[in-house]
């Protein structure tokens, strides 16, 4: 990486991402000191452009994205002064480079963490409404300070010490290339982990404690807030108002027909199935937590007692 760089680094997860790795390391090439990308042993071209780029190349087993990301944090010998989390298949704008490379260095020390927006694109074009722009997350912070909270899926960073947090302008953008086949088969297999994560909220398999639910707080608080409300409804119910609220409330119905493909899709098709996953879950365990914890390592071969 070039030295004149902001000190940076970027962390990257990487399986079988041929198709995006190379925009997301442009992307990051000339504001990151160094890049650092953790493999759970691809079978393309990954490794290939990676070390193309001169990126430190890691592989690790992948048992889900908190620990491999944790991994990679514990693992990879950061020395930079700030990390970034960024996935394969996103990439950051021209405006948020300019600020990383203009304001990172000028922060005071009390800052810790720096939260920008996700842009999420479907069919290759943006998302701006039904709620999904912008949404704010924690991407940056300085090195040592944040970890990935264990979570089966919507895991987010936590930071572990006291500190503030400013925003940073400017967009990191998800747009995957992948088919419309490819984005249902990712989401069955999410279905079921988030089918993990909202049975552990009610038996607490994991001994797990998350990051905090604040309507009033960050927008990730908020969001993790109206997450519990909704998972407080009746199974087979709550995707019906989730995509109500989503695709009329929020407008999703303005992105046309895209807006609605996706609204049927991620609002309800998911939610629904999540849903029917707890219901089949019920139905071959019961609602004992034993039971439970047998009936996913048996059926799908997770271990949901614990992250490793």
């Amino acid at each position: 990486m070039n030295n004149t760089t902001t000190s940076l680094t970027a962390i990257v997860l990487t399986f079988n991402e041929e198709l995006h790795l190379e925009r997301c390391l442009n992307s990051l090439k000339d504001v990151c000191k160094e890049i650092v990308v953790v493999d759970s042993f691809s079978k393309d071209e990954t490794e290939n452009i990676a070390k193309k780029y001169g990126v430190r190349f890691y592989q690790n087993k992948w048992i889900n994205y908190a620990t491999q990301f944790n991994w990679a944090i514990k693992n990879t010998e950061i020395n930079t002064d700030w990390v970034i989390r960024i996935d394969a298949d996103e990439y950051i704008d021209e405006e948020l480079q300019t600020n990383i490379l203009n304001k990172l260095p000028h922060f005071n020390k009390e800052v810790i963490g720096l939260r920008i927006k996700r842009m999420m694109c479907f069919f290759d074009k943006p998302l701006k409404k039904g709620g999904m722009y912008p949404i704010w997350h924690l991407k940056i912070w300085r090195n040592k300070t944040a970890i990935c909270e264990q979570r089966w899926m919507d895991e987010r960073m936590i930071s572990i010490v006291d500190g503030e947090t400013e925003s940073l302008k400017g967009n990191l953008i998800d747009n995957n290339f992948n088919k419309i086949s490819w984005w249902t088969q990712k989401h069955n297999n999410y279905a079921t982990r988030e089918a993990i994560d909202v049975l552990d909220k009610i038996y607490n398999f994991t001994n797990n404690k998350l990051t905090s639910d604040n309507f009033f707080g960050t927008s990730e608080e908020r969001r993790r807030w109206l997450k519990m409300r909704y998972l407080k409804m009746p199974l087979f119910v709550r995707p019906f108002l989730f995509f109500f609220i989503r695709y009329f409330l929020q407008g999703g119905f303005l992105e046309g027909k895209r807006g609605f493909i996706w609204s049927i899709l991620q609002c309800f098709w998911y939610r629904f199935l999540v849903d029917v996953k707890i219901y089949e879950a019920y139905k071959y365990a019961g609602r004992d937590k034993e039971k439970l914890i047998e009936y996913f390592n048996v059926e799908y071969g997770y271990n949901i007692t614990k992250f490793s």
